[in-house]
């Protein structure tokens, strides 16, 4: 019965096929070590900044995640799909907990920790890993040099690294390789946790570390071998869904990786990144307003509530998520997201359930730019395919309605990583949205009026 209800999740996925290859992408495990399902509300886990009433064996939606949650996980992702091509793995590995609980020595053992499990579960498996902002101490303050941390991390990586990408990430834990050993394929992980709004040491600074100009320098030299690249990393650009200008990326910084991005869209397949906990996807444009990329952001493992303030129902179930794509020219076929109820879980019995599947979803025929923009232009027009597309942002744990605000913010979010262009968005919509409720307003007056003549 279970080996009926496996081959229906993944059938309500959509089924790898042979002539494709897939990839596992996975990010923000935030692993909780001393979470303990106990009777005292305010000892159940250090990543909390509440009292967490009754906790069960898989975790709370107030804390990070525990070793069980993390290790069903990962072994799940075996079940499902075990001989990927390889795995994206974007960080944020460290629970949410002051920098003073935690310290170098112990952000490393977590990272080893998580490292050696993934080892351990995919043993020939091609792991491409880019650090979080947690995944350093203090958090978030990653320096423009060499550290050890970029050094140990470096260490624990070295079987899924070659010994350039080593060296090179030793300087600024960022580096390229070949896409799984071809010519004409390359991955680039990046480290944007350089450019986050709370770093504190790189604000001065234009390029830190050098990135942007190495960047643009693997990117044109992929132009003129005729490689096709996707690229990866934690903190995404632009602005996060769940709260109005709230944007991740100094304004600088922002401003010259969209300008990246538009200079050299035509080798670039695709974008990979974490940091949201939620479900969601940016587009980027030509000057001329064209769609010329999008960039995949990945729910979070953990399913720990947000404590960003003005944000309601900050939670997420857990999330993993396989990507179908073209080995021949990285075009994404089809996204596919399992979810972990974690309620259920803890009261019946812990399952991974197929969430969706894009193609299925949302009637797109793949992941591609052009879809991409498709699924954008339902969201805009269609509330059945916004509610829907907002279940998936929390991993169909707010079930709530997606109202007119939380329209504009998960639209501009999508559609507007440059700053200036997301507050035109934002001005714009809400404009229309204050027109139409006018217009409804003086409709139904107007139509009272009539009956009342009658």
């Amino acid at each position: 019965m279970r080996l009926l209800i496996y081959i229906l999740f993944i059938m309500n996925c959509g089924i790898i096929s042979r002539q494709q290859g897939y990839f596992w992408h996975i990010t923000d495990l935030h692993w909780d070590p001393d979470y303990s399902v106990t009777d005292n509300p305010k000892a159940v886990c250090p990543s909390s900044s509440k009292p967490v009433p009754n906790p069960g064996k898989w975790g709370s939606y107030l804390c990070d995640s525990n070793w069980d949650l993390i290790n069903l996980s990962i072994y799940t992702m075996k079940k499902l799909h075990p001989h990927p091509n390889f795995i994206l793995w974007t960080g944020d590995d460290t629970p949410h907990v002051a920098d003073e609980k935690l310290g170098e020595d112990a952000v490393l053992s977590i990272i080893g920790n998580l490292t050696h499990l993934i080892q351990e579960v995919f043993p020939d498996t091609k792991v491409y890993s880019a650090m979080g902002n947690h995944d350093f101490h203090p958090k978030s303050q990653f320096p423009d040099t060499y550290h050890r941390i970029y050094n140990r991390t470096a260490d624990l990586w070295r079987p899924w690294m070659d010994s350039q990408s080593v060296s090179m990430f030793n300087k600024g834990a960022f580096y390229t390789e070949k896409l799984q050993n071809r010519n004409d394929q390359r991955i680039i992980v990046l480290n944007t946790n350089l450019y986050y709004t709370k770093n504190k040491l790189n604000v001065g600074l234009s390029d830190p570390a050098g990135q942007f100009q190495w960047l643009e320098e693997t990117l044109s030299k992929a132009m003129t071998t005729k490689e096709k690249v996707y690229i990866i990393g934690h903190v995404p650009p632009g602005s996060f869904e769940k709260k109005r200008k709230v944007f991740w990326f100094h304004q600088h910084f922002n401003r010259r990786y969209t300008e990246i991005i538009q200079k050299y869209h035509s080798v670039i397949a695709g974008q990979f990144f974490g940091h949201h906990h939620t479900d969601s996807f940016k587009m980027f444009y030509s000057d001329s307003g064209s769609p010329i990329g999008v960039m995949f952001i990945a729910p979070g493992i953990t399913p720990w509530k947000t404590t960003l303030p003005g944000v309601e129902n900050g939670a997420n179930n857990p999330g993993i998520r396989v990507f179908q794509y073209n080995t021949n020219t990285l075009e994404i076929q089809n996204m596919m997201t399992y979810y972990f109820n974690l309620s259920y879980a803890n009261t019946v019995t812990p399952e991974w359930h197929c969430e969706y599947g894009l193609t299925e979803a949302f009637g797109v025929p793949d992941g591609t730019v052009k879809s991409m923009q498709t699924v954008l232009d339902k969201l805009y027009k269609d509330d059945y395919y916004l509610q829907k597309y907002y279940k998936y942002n929390s991993v169909s744990y707010d079930l709530s309605e997606c109202d007119r605000n939380c329209r504009i913010d998960q639209i501009c979010a999508i559609k507007a990583v440059d700053f200036g262009e997301y507050e035109e968005c934002v001005q714009r919509e809400s404009s229309s949205a204050t027109h139409t409720a006018a217009w409804s307003i003086i409709s139904f007056l107007l139509h009272s009026l009539l009956f009342l003549q009658f």
